[in-house]
């Protein structure tokens, strides 16, 4: 009897919790009901392909000086917001008023970088615009391995940055704009000693060389051997801030060098480099990255 007496509160409590998990279910169920009904399947293609069209402008200002322009604009619409929250009827009508007449400001401060990134829209096919061709990138590689052999035999030394997903503008912005299709004649050419290009690194953008004579940071590790002399100090320390593949030809031993996230690996001929160079390229499996290091034995900076 005192067994059954005390059977019948766990009971309802037990159920109490189950209706109560049942009614939030239903609740649940019945509010995303709502909102698929609400929301069409086109609306989500629209939110979707909006979202990509802004990644891409982000991506267009982040290769211009408007990046910091774009931050002061942002700091300038969240005071405004707060303002207006505070009641600070002063600080909101002035800053308000910037930003109408900034819009204008901003179309003719920046023409000239408003007027490259349209003809870069114009320029690209729809294939192109939302990815990356593969053929362009083996091509690249290929170019570039070429590039490197005969530079290696020849003892020319060279410095080739390929850019990834971090923009290299500031560094491209130190150099000679060339803008021209990646080529092994044209690089070899361009590295040539005594030519008025020769001095400094070359960046690679996509399937085209965006410039020459280009300026890269050095490394700050002290703990590096001194074989390595300033175009493989610089080859590391551009890779140190960004995840940019770069190629270093030694002028001095012809060796033929590849610098990624901070390591560097060595002594490597025309066929390692174009297979390196892909599988960097195209990120095909990252494991396979990690086998590179282990196997070829990468230099940490």
């Amino acid at each position: 009897m005192p067994a059954r007496r005390h059977r019948a509160p766990f009971i309802n409590f037990a159920g109490g919790k189950v209706w109560r998990f049942v009614s939030i279910w239903s609740s649940l169920v019945d509010s995303v009901g709502s909102f698929l009904r609400i929301v069409r399947p086109f609306d989500i293609i629209d939110i979707l392909i909006v979202a990509y069209l802004i990644y891409k402008a982000a991506g267009l200002v982040y290769e211009t000086r408007a990046q910091q322009l774009v931050k002061g604009l942002v700091i300038l619409v969240v005071l405004m917001q707060v303002s207006h929250w505070l009641r600070l009827n002063t600080i909101s009508y002035i800053l308000r008023n910037t930003m109408q007449v900034g819009v204008v400001a901003l179309l003719v401060v920046f023409q000239p970088e408003l007027r490259r990134a349209l003809e870069k829209v114009g320029r690209s096919n729809i294939a192109s615009f939302f990815v990356s061709s593969k053929d362009d990138i083996i091509k690249v590689a290929n170019e570039i391995a070429e590039a490197a052999d005969f530079m290696s035999k020849e003892r020319i030394g060279a410095l080739i940055v390929l850019e990834r997903e971090i923009k290299l503008g500031d560094i491209i912005n130190s150099g000679t704009t060339l803008n021209a299709v990646v080529s092994a004649p044209l690089l070899i050419n361009i590295f040539i000693p005594n030519t008025p290009l020769h001095d400094g690194a070359v960046i690679v953008r996509g399937n085209s060389i965006a410039a020459a004579a280009c300026i890269l940071p050095l490394t700050h590790n002290d703990n590096l051997s001194r074989e390595l002399g300033t175009r493989h100090r610089a080859a590391l320390g551009v890779t140190e801030n960004s995840d940019c593949v770069v190629i270093v030809v030694s002028e001095e031993t012809g060796k033929i060098s590849v610098a990624v996230d901070g390591y560097m690996k060595r002594s490597l001929n025309a066929e390692t480099l174009k297979k390196l160079l892909l599988k960097l390229l195209l990120r095909e499996n990252n494991k396979d990255i990690n086998d590179w290091r282990d196997k070829l034995k990468w230099v940490k900076k």
